[in-house]
């Protein structure tokens, strides 16, 4: 399914992020209640800002729209919830 975001939307692919204890541990995810809010830009609106295909983004928990694909976990978000692009 191909998705183009209209307006000021973008399109993010939900980042597993490993969480760690200070002494290095990984844990568990502990599934679907505790979601990223680290994603990667894979589809832009018409936004004329900083934002570009690939970047990994910060944004506002609980925030955006879930899109139903078999393969990804994907959020059309509005600009005003990106908080940070990760360098």
């Amino acid at each position: 399914m191909k998705i183009k975001p209209i307006g000021n939307r973008i399109l993010v692919e939900l980042l597993k992020v490993e969480e760690k204890t200070s002494s290095g541990i990984i844990l568990p995810s502990t599934g679907e209640t505790n979601s990223s809010n680290i994603g990667m830009v894979v589809a832009i609106g018409n936004i004329e800002e900083e934002i570009k295909l690939g970047d990994k983004i910060f944004f506002k928990p609980h925030s955006g729209t879930k899109i139903p694909d078999s393969n990804k976990k994907l959020l059309i978000l509005e600009m005003e919830d990106i908080l940070a692009i990760l360098g």
